[in-house]
């Protein structure tokens, strides 16, 4: 049987509870610290795991997130945020947050042993071949996140799998394996701070690669986003502007004329006859903006 290292009492919480505040807080600080390095050793197999999503996503496929409790929560948190920073269709990122919307108002631990339900979920979002789900479970061991990982296999998706323990049973039938090997919890159990700190972490890199591989980052600027408020409406014009090396106004105008396009307004300002033309050239490099500009550059 694997050490359960997240279920360990951290060396440093003897007395916690009569601890200065400061000073708690400061033990407190410290074990979130050690946590978020725990990724550094995670650098291969997240990037495996991005490779394997951005050639997914590419292909028309989906990608679907699967979890309990707070795990739960920071893979929801990361797959929300993929259809306004990168562009992804919603219907290409799917969310299995084991009890659902009910978990959202009372996060109940007994839904992560429903491995029916995880089954049921799996099925209903239509998880199968061509798609690609990433369950994650700091203890490795939930049953939600161990049924929701099988019946994706079993359907002919792709799976990969993120726990903190070594040895992890989730880490079995996976594809790529991403540990996150946190040291003990401060407060021995309580996964939601250093596990899932690391967690947070690895899968701001995983989404983040899967949109430089999908082509959606241009010199760290997010050339896919999708800009429907006042905020990031103004960030689209920055990012024109900045990239064509144009006037906030002339960004702005060829942001209108590409309807909110970033990808397109950049290449209408570096050049494109017509936003068809823009299309074309985006097309043809599979909706790389480089690539776009470069085929651009060498056609005139």
């Amino acid at each position: 049987m694997p050490s359960v290292k997240t279920e360990e009492r951290h060396e440093k919480a003897i007395g916690l509870d009569v601890a200065h505040p400061a000073m708690a807080l400061r033990i407190l600080a410290s074990g979130q610290q050690a946590a978020a390095k725990a990724v550094d050793g995670a650098i291969e197999s997240i990037a495996a795991a991005a490779a394997i999503a951005s050639d997914v996503l590419s292909s028309g496929g989906k990608l679907a997130y699967a979890g309990a409790g707070s795990s739960g929560l920071m893979a929801m948190a990361d797959a929300l945020e993929l259809p306004g920073t990168y562009g992804i269709a919603h219907d290409k990122v799917v969310v299995l947050l084991a009890g659902g919307a009910a978990s959202l108002v009372d996060l109940a631990g007994g839904y992560e042993d429903d491995i029916e339900l995880a089954r049921n979920d799996v099925r209903n979002a239509g998880i199968g071949k061509g798609d690609c789900l990433i369950a994650v479970s700091a203890s490795g061991s939930t049953p939600y996140a161990l049924a929701a990982l099988d019946e994706a296999r079993s359907c002919g998706a792709r799976v990969i799998a993120m726990a903190n323990n070594p040895g992890a049973q989730l880490f079995a039938d996976a594809e790529v394996s991403i540990l996150l090997q946190t040291p003990p919890e401060v407060v021995s159990g309580s996964t939601r701070m250093g596990a899932g700190t690391a967690q947070k972490i690895a899968f701001n890199m995983f989404s983040t690669l899967v949109g430089i591989q999908l082509g959606h980052v241009y010199d760290g600027h997010m050339v896919n986003l999708k800009a429907d408020n006042i905020k990031l409406r103004g960030r689209a014009v920055r990012i024109v502007s900045d990239i064509a090396g144009v006037s906030a106004t002339e960004a702005g105008h060829h942001l209108n004329t590409a309807s909110g396009s970033v990808k397109i307004a950049i290449l209408l300002a570096a050049g494109a006859g017509t936003v068809a033309a823009a299309q074309v050239a985006l097309a043809a490099s599979r909706q790389n903006l480089r690539k776009a500009l470069k085929g651009l550059a060498a056609q005139g």
